[in-house]
């Protein structure tokens, strides 16, 4: 089995972070999305400080997904320059971690 991957973006509101989870399981380009509360961002935007709410998501996937993820991801994003990381998963639950293996296997049917 090959390891996963946890990706994080963030989005501005409910609804577009709704949107792009349904996106990425439709489309079986991860097998488990998180929405997370809304948390305040502080960053630096063109010589700027700015302030924001954003809606956090943990993304589960497979390393193989990544680049039609990350391409999906910014084909939704409403920002200029999104957020996106990945993170491997050094370890896990070995059942959980084959079932996102598995669940991303695709391709899937777009959506």
């Amino acid at each position: 089995m090959s390891p996963i991957l946890l990706v994080l973006t963030n989005l501005p509101d409910q609804a577009s972070a709704e949107r792009l989870a349904a996106t990425l399981i439709g489309n079986g380009l991860a097998a488990c999305v998180n929405i997370l509360a809304p948390c305040r961002s502080v960053y630096r935007w063109q010589g700027q400080v700015e302030s924001a709410t954003e809606i956090p998501l943990l993304i589960k996937t497979r390393p193989e997904r990544y680049g039609e993820l990350e391409t999906a991801i910014r084909n939704q994003h409403p920002y200029e320059l999104p957020e996106i990381i990945a993170l491997p998963v050094s370890s896990g639950l070995p059942a959980y971690l084959e079932w996102v293996y598995q669940e991303t296997e695709g391709p899937w049917p777009v959506c």
